[in-house]
């Protein structure tokens, strides 16, 4: 049992010591390891040098999906997802109307920034159009019949993106999940 619980040990310092996890690596690969003298006592010429070991082993950036990077944006400038988080049950339409005003426009704001938006077919919608034999770029609604290219009524204009800078996020692994910060106004 004392060898199961020397494994968890052995594991977890493997985990949270990088120059250990190293040791244990070197050890399993059968090369000998090199004695490690505790850091008091190794002499000065031998102890590593901590900016030395700074910079060979840069730390890792925490991780963030870049769709918790846009809507994050979208809650800072268009406060998108206090408004569909809050329930709006007892606001009037006037009320509400009012809100997704500024809303729609912040938000298309951040749209137009970061993907520049633009529609995929230029004719109106209600028009007749001819579905390209290449139709990646276009549902067909209906039943099919016969070979490509197809004859039909434009119900949505479909939408693509000329381009995708979604912000770089520089936030730690705390923050990592956060979409907007709690907001404390201080008093006096």
């Amino acid at each position: 049992m004392s060898r199961f619980f020397l494994a968890i040990q052995v594991w977890w310092r493997t985990l949270v010591d990088a120059h250990f996890g190293r040791q244990v690596r070197e050890l399993l690969s059968g090369k000998p390891a090199a004695p490690s003298l505790p850091a008091a006592s190794a002499p000065e010429a031998t102890r590593p040098d901590p900016a030395a070991q700074t910079q060979s082993e840069a730390p890792k950036r925490p991780e963030r999906s870049e769709a918790l990077t846009l809507l994050a944006t979208l809650q800072r400038e268009a406060r998108l997802v206090d408004f569909l988080m809050e329930s709006i049950d007892e606001y009037s339409d006037a009320q509400i109307g009012a809100a997704v005003r500024d809303i729609h426009r912040d938000a298309a704001g951040v749209l137009d920034r970061l993907f520049k938006i633009r529609p995929i077919e230029a004719h109106e919608e209600g028009a007749e159009i001819q579905a390209p034999a290449q139709a990646d770029r276009y549902r067909l609604i209906g039943t099919v019949r016969g070979a490509p290219p197809h004859q039909g009524r434009l119900v949505h204009h479909g939408w693509e993106a000329a381009r995708c800078e979604v912000p770089k996020w520089s936030g730690n692994s705390v923050a990592a999940q956060v979409i907007a910060p709690v907001e404390v106004e201080l008093l006096g």
